[in-house]
């Protein structure tokens, strides 16, 4: 799915300025940690903008997130993929390397892009380039649902999965607009599939009208959605709770809820 080289390019592009969602994501991931009675020693923290993820975490081991991990297995207390698995070619490889470099009872948490982002750019250039060319070209990358990312913890092992999600609305004065900050923040399109010829004017012209048409927020400037998912899974150890085996119950459920069984009828 993703060009690794266009990525690496574009990401050597960002900006410090054009980081602000990285920023709100780093915020995230500091309530995560508050969340939770531990103390975390051996931190590795997975990115594509380990400058600016070094900065925030100078004590952590800075990994860059390419298809092989550079991680030590059974070594660390808590990992952390930030804003990187949206441009994952093998998004579960990556969450089982990480889950193989935690020790027992280990932290992960994973932050990154989801479906809703940029959600009415995406909508406004793909009737902007039907109506205009005819055909449809990919521009912004398949990004996970969040009920889909439960069952990808579970696939990679983790135990007491849980996700959830956050959209940012900014506004923009227009499209152009809209797409410098894209370029300032390392993440234009970067698909495999994209289209290699420049797109014609007309194609961006229209996409401008339908975003303002339909997109517009109060202010009268068009409104941009990105849906940050926060993972968290710990990994597999015997003190964490675990479920009970089927017929092992120790009272009714009409007991524990006070209330009369009525049996069924049809």
């Amino acid at each position: 799915m993703t060009d690794n080289s266009a990525l690496q390019h574009h990401r050597a592009r960002a900006t410090a300025e054009g980081l602000f969602l990285h920023a709100t994501a780093a915020d995230e991931l500091q309530d995560r940690l508050d969340m939770v009675n531990k103390s975390f020693t051996k931190t590795a923290l997975v990115t594509g903008f380990s400058e600016y993820w070094a900065t925030q975490h100078p004590e952590a081991t800075i990994v860059s997130d390419s298809e092989t991990l550079d991680l030590t297995p059974n070594t660390h207390d808590l990992v952390a993929h930030v804003m990187g698995l949206h441009w994952a070619n093998d998004p579960v490889g990556q969450l089982i390397q990480c889950r193989r470099a935690l020790q027992p009872d280990g932290l992960f948490i994973g932050i990154s892009f989801g479906g809703d982002t940029l959600q009415e750019l995406r909508r406004a250039l793909a009737e902007a380039e039907i109506a205009v060319t005819g055909g449809l070209s990919p521009r912004i990358a398949p990004m996970p649902e969040l009920r889909d990312l439960g069952g990808l913890l579970q696939r990679a092992g983790f135990a007491l999965p849980v996700a959830d999600t956050a959209v940012i609305t900014v506004e923009y004065r227009d499209i152009w607009h809209l797409m410098h900050d894209l370029r300032a923040m390392g993440e234009t399109n970067a698909l495999s599939a994209r289209l290699r010829s420049p797109t014609r004017r007309a194609v961006f012209d229209h996409a401008q009208k339908l975003y303002a048409e339909h997109f517009a927020a109060p202010s009268g400037r068009l409104r941009a959605s990105f849906e940050l998912q926060v993972l968290t899974g710990w990994a597999p150890d015997a003190s964490q709770p675990q479920p009970l085996r089927p017929g092992s119950a120790q009272q009714r459920l009409a007991d524990a809820l006070g209330t009369p069984e009525k049996p069924l009828h049809d």
